[in-house]
């Protein structure tokens, strides 16, 4: 599969806001595309954007994307990059992409003095788990909680 992998545009956002569905069926949680193009377009191409976004993409289209913030650990008293999303299209799995995105990620965590990369997967996607595992990442036992405000 021939693809490139860049930074998300501004005309990437409607199928930005479709992979995102996507991801959140795929997880079994709940989504609402109404508003996230323009609170999605606000968050990562602002001044000072609090979100950061890759693309993958074949073509005219994208089939991918891994999505990741900066934050500070009280622990290491450091700088950790926040893995948020990292999605694939079915038909864009297994031909190494998401080795590609993480060593992406290490990258621009290494640039941005960070001193890990963090995220999260459900229990239940067992493929992530081990390709988390052989990309050298270490899963901790935790419960995520979710105050919802709204």
């Amino acid at each position: 599969m021939e693809y490139s992998i860049r930074n998300c545009e501004i005309g990437d956002l409607p199928k930005l806001v479709i992979l995102c569905q996507k991801h959140a069926e795929f997880e079994k949680a709940d989504f609402s595309p109404e508003g996230k193009q323009e609170k999605l377009k606000e968050a990562i191409f602002s001044k000072n954007p609090k979100l950061f976004c890759l693309v993958v993409a074949v073509k005219e289209t994208i089939v991918g994307y891994v999505s990741y913030t900066f934050d500070y650990s009280t622990w290491d008293a450091a700088t950790f990059m926040y893995m948020d999303c990292l999605f694939l299209e079915e038909e864009a799995r297994s031909f190494g992409i998401g080795e590609v995105l993480i060593e992406k990620l290490k990258e621009i965590a290494a640039e941005n003095n960070c001193v890990n990369i963090q995220w999260q997967t459900p229990e239940f996607n067992t493929r992530a788990i081990k390709f988390y595992n052989r990309s050298g990442a270490k899963g901790k036992d935790k419960v995520r909680f979710t105050l919802n405000l709204i």
